[in-house]
């Protein structure tokens, strides 16, 4: 009796190891197919990371709501057996490198001093690029108060101009480059209201928006575009008063998060799946496949 227990016992131990085998290789399989998606922002990406501005809304900062943009992706994930997974950080945070994520911070952290190790804290595409398939990134509507060329063009220079932002944004290209297997997605400059800016500023913001689009922007490589601010603007220079925060606040309000959370996913997605070819810069017509997204 002991020893035909002895071999029952063995035969459950050999299906137990079988299966956690074949338990494995599935999970091993799953692990394979799964995007990591990163969005690094500050507060206009907040806005539409969670589909709406809270801060005009007092009791959307008293209760605990579900984020937009993850939720679109659980939901799509569901119907579609896909297995994104997106996260999103503050970057750069607000100590010790500062709050700024203009053109010269993107290229002092990932350029300038690019490697291993984190800059004042902040991680380089050197650790991004291990952990993350899809990188996205933006800049603050003050990025848009493009000032007047000095003739001097500087790289090292924080001076929110054309001149210095064609070269930071020439070498953040070259940098990217070198990750030719992480696909990054950024957001033309957000824009500001009239009150806000001047004329010939934001004509400067219209013109580096149109040049990242345009000229800078090259085919077929890893590097794709968000045109954020022809939703904002509508083709005009300056950010549409129906869709700020108020008169003189140049954050997006619900209305426009609502309009443009849904297209910001959207953009993602092409991105993965066909590297943007089905979708316009800003997502808002579906070119190749109809409505990519019709009833999802």
């Amino acid at each position: 009796m002991f020893k035909k227990n002895i071999w029952w016992l063995y035969a459950l131990f050999i299906v137990f190891v079988s299966l956690s085998g074949c338990n494995n290789s599935d999970n091993d399989k799953n692990d394979s197919e799964i995007v990591r998606i990163l969005f690094l922002h500050h507060s206009t990406g907040s806005i539409i990371w969670k589909g709406k501005d809270e801060k005009s809304n007092i009791f959307s900062r008293l209760f605990v709501e579900k984020k937009y943009v993850p939720v679109f992706f659980e939901r799509y994930n569901r119907m579609n057996n896909t297995n994104y997974i997106i996260e999103e950080r503050n970057f750069p945070k607000a100590n010790p490198y500062g709050w700024k994520n203009y053109p010269y911070d993107y290229y002092n952290i990932w350029v300038k001093n690019a490697g291993d190790k984190p800059f004042m804290e902040e991680p380089t595409l050197e650790i991004l690029t291990k952990q993350y398939d899809v990188i996205i990134f933006k800049h603050c509507f003050p990025g848009s108060n493009i000032m007047e060329d000095t003739g001097k063009p500087d790289i090292n220079s924080e001076r929110k101009s054309l001149e210095n932002y064609r070269l930071q944004y020439n070498a953040l290209k070259r940098k990217m480059k070198e990750f030719p297997e992480t696909k990054f997605v950024i957001w033309t400059v957000p824009a500001l209201l009239e009150s806000k800016t001047t004329k010939e500023k934001a004509t400067r913001a219209s013109r580096f928006s149109k040049g990242v689009t345009g000229v800078w922007d090259d085919p077929n490589d890893n590097i794709f575009i968000w045109d954020f601010r022809r939703l904002e603007t509508e083709g005009d220079i300056f950010l549409k008063p129906a869709y700020a925060r108020n008169e003189s606040d140049s954050h997006p309000n619900t209305i426009f998060a609502q309009k443009a959370s849904p297209l910001f996913c959207k953009r993602i997605i092409d991105i993965i799946e066909t590297n943007g070819i089905d979708t316009t810069l800003t997502s808002e017509v579906d070119i190749n496949k109809g409505d990519l997204f019709k009833n999802r």
